[in-house]
């Protein structure tokens, strides 16, 4: 049985991941962390969880606990990470990895050295659409693949949000790496990643044009793979209208999707169209937590390895420097 803990039981825990540690099968909650005990407290209670703590150590220290989730901000990834590697117990770690390509080598690195698994939580990656995308292009439905465009435009925001701390926490390079490129971005990267594989180069530029906070709030990124395909993609966060349109363009049609706004696929190809649709998960991250637990228990290979996840941090240092 897989006893997780939870370090950083926030809003990312209440229903996109949390509930799903106790509905994997081998797999159970036993126990929870937040710095502020009241709100450690609380979670615990309406999430049934036996233990709550307000120091990480004490969590990581708890002998029924045998792997960590870590769901805190990336600013504190790396530190976890280490200490329950030290611990000697297997890391799920949230996305992105932590603040920087080097810092997400070092705790690769660790992991390694110390024979502990550790896997980076790029959860989309089991979602039945993205794994219909994958074997879509395994058939060859649209051909030869030859490039990749990507258009994920937000509007600016609101006087409200700039007021709230539970949102602007996104905007401090410190704490987040670079506002909402480095929250969403790892996304879709990975995707890509999953998809296509490894990258012969990446460049890319970022800028701030609204002014409203300090990091760069439009980037334009692009990667060649390894296997000549180009990917090209455009970020903007004070767009008029919102975009979330991803579309893989082959030699014989087109392959269409959204990252975060729909649930299906359009294939274009032989002037046909046919739609794929899929149904919400009620839990995003529990197909992905449920082969964390298969990995962590030495029944499946590592659904995203430190390395990968380092390497698409190395992709969006490129792309913003």
């Amino acid at each position: 049985m897989i006893n997780w803990g939870i370090i950083g039981c926030g809003d990312v825990t209440e229903v996109k991941s949390g509930p799903a540690f106790n509905k994997v099968p081998g797999s159970k909650l036993v126990a929870v962390m937040r710095r502020n005990a009241a709100k450690a407290a609380d979670y615990a209670k309406r999430h049934n969880v036996p233990r709550w703590y307000s120091d990480a150590e004490a969590l990581i220290n708890d002998a029924e606990v045998n792997a960590i989730y870590i769901a805190t901000p990336p600013s504190s990834h790396e530190a976890y990470a280490l200490a329950a590697i030290k611990a000697g117990k297997p890391v799920y770690v949230e996305k992105p990895m932590t603040l920087n390509y080097a810092a997400a080598v070092n705790m690769a690195d660790a992991a390694n050295t110390a024979n502990v698994k550790l896997t980076v939580a790029h959860y989309r990656r089991q979602w039945p659409l993205f794994q219909k995308v994958k074997a879509l292009l395994a058939e060859k439905a649209i051909g030869e693949v030859r490039l990749v465009q990507l258009n994920f435009f937000k509007q600016a925001p609101t006087a409200a949000e700039l007021s709230d701390e539970k949102y602007m926490w996104r905007f401090d390079l410190a704490i987040a790496g670079g506002g909402l490129f480095h929250d969403l971005a790892p996304h879709q990267l990975d995707i890509l990643y999953y998809l296509f594989g490894g990258a012969a180069s990446v460049n890319g530029l970022a800028v701030n044009q609204g002014g409203y906070y300090a990091v760069p709030d439009l980037v334009n990124g692009q990667v060649l793979f390894k296997n000549g395909i180009v990917f090209t993609g455009s970020w903007c966060f004070t767009a008029a209208e919102a975009c979330d349109e991803c579309v893989i363009i082959g030699n014989n049609g087109s392959i269409r999707f959204s990252f975060f706004n729909d649930n299906s696929i359009t294939l274009h190809r032989n002037n046909e169209t046919i739609r794929f649709d899929f149904e919400r998960l009620q839990h995003v991250q529990q197909p992905m937590i449920a082969e964390v637990v298969n990995y962590f228990s030495g029944n499946a290979s590592n659904p995203c390895t430190a390395e990968e996840g380092a390497e698409i941090m190395r992709w969006m240092d490129e792309m913003v420097k």
